[in-house]
């Protein structure tokens, strides 16, 4: 079995964002924070988006990589910890876009919107309290986020969507409870003299 078939699904989310996404990724590369398997660094990759696909799991990049190479992506695997008191090994205004799915490390906020160029877009979600309740998924709380919580992590962002609760898990039938944010980084004004 290939990797591409034990990938997951991509996040409904994810996928209304593609006009988003493709106007910021003229701004520069797309970066996959904890992209996992790659599902969406490789559904990125189709859009004819540059993606640099973030992740500590060798294996897992390794797999990524031979997938993106047969399909002939533009995904470039790079093996970070992002947890780590390094940080992102990227300097400031880096990317047109970032990603994140299932991954929530609260210390990391300001430096992806630092990450993000003037204009950048913030496409971000993962699991709540709620989704305890499933059985699935997380449940140490650092992992989980609280009821409305997701857009006070990045304040500096102009929000343009935000969904959060219950859907059906994608590709499997299954509930997950999530909250959902796509947001932009201001630009700058002009200042006259």
């Amino acid at each position: 079995m290939s990797t591409a078939s034990r990938r997951s699904q991509p996040s409904p989310f994810v996928l209304l964002q593609r006009d988003r996404l493709c106007a910021a990724a003229a701004l520069g590369p797309v970066l996959d924070l904890a992209c996992g398997r790659g599902r969406h660094a490789c559904l990125l990759g189709s859009w004819g988006l540059r993606v640099v696909a973030l992740d500590r799991d060798r294996g897992a990049l390794a797999d990524l990589a031979a997938d993106a190479r047969s399909a002939a992506l533009p995904v470039d695997p790079l093996c970070a910890d992002a947890e780590t008191a390094a940080g992102l090994p990227f300097p400031p205004a880096s990317f047109g876009a970032i990603v994140v799915t299932r991954f929530l490390f609260r210390p990391l906020s300001a430096t992806l919107v630092a990450a993000l160029k003037p204009a950048g877009l913030l496409v971000y979600e993962t699991f709540t309290e709620r989704n305890r309740i499933f059985r699935q998924g997380p449940v140490d709380p650092k992992f989980l986020l609280r009821e409305g919580e997701l857009p006070g992590l990045f304040p500096g962002l102009e929000v343009l969507a935000f969904q959060e609760g219950p859907r059906l898990r994608p590709g499997t039938g299954g509930e997950e409870a999530v909250a959902s944010l796509a947001a932009r980084k201001p630009c700058p004004r002009n200042r006259s003299s």
